[in-house]
């Protein structure tokens, strides 16, 4: 876990994009977000995987979205359940469910289907702030965060230890 929270901050004070972090903070969400073992899953992680995006953000996002999701759960079924049984789009969901296709995406489960459409709704906002907090913290935080007599302890702690060697 050190080496994860150590790999993120090498991310967040390296030179590397701020949409870097900050689509890798959105990736982790949707898949957080979602139950696991979807089919969308996977392509969010082939994404992630194809376009490099920053694992230590995207990890630490799933595993922060993840734990979120549990508590966010009746309102993904709630919203689930108010679009799949909305009667203008049950011809729609009739077709969809004939094939073996979307069988096995399985968006006629109520938190899938709820989750994503949350997850992907707040997508754009998730976005936008975390570039906001990313490019913040690089601009204002950092140098301040560095003097801290804290941060100057700890910086001979083992954590700093795993730090500086990943930054080698």
């Amino acid at each position: 876990m050190l080496t994860l929270l150590a790999r993120f901050l090498r991310a967040l004070n390296s030179e590397s994009g701020a949409w870097a972090l900050a689509i890798a903070f959105v990736l982790g969400m949707i898949m957080g977000f979602t139950p696991l073992w979807r089919v969308h899953n996977l392509v969010i992680l082939l994404i992630a995987l194809l376009f490099r995006v920053n694992l230590s953000g995207f990890i630490l996002s799933f595993v922060i979205c993840s734990g979120i999701a549990y508590l966010l759960d009746p309102l993904f079924h709630q919203v689930g359940f108010a679009i799949l049984s909305a009667e203008s789009w049950q011809p729609v969901w009739q077709s969809m469910y004939s094939s073996a296709f979307w069988r096995v995406v399985q968006f006629h489960h109520t938190i899938t289907l709820g989750s994503l459409v949350i997850s992907l709704a707040f997508a754009p906002i998730l976005a936008l702030v975390s570039f906001w907090v990313v490019s913040q913290y690089r601009q204002r935080i950092q140098t301040w965060f560095n003097k801290l007599k804290i941060v100057q302890a700890l910086k001979a702690n083992r954590f700093w230890a795993i730090y500086s060697d990943l930054r080698g």
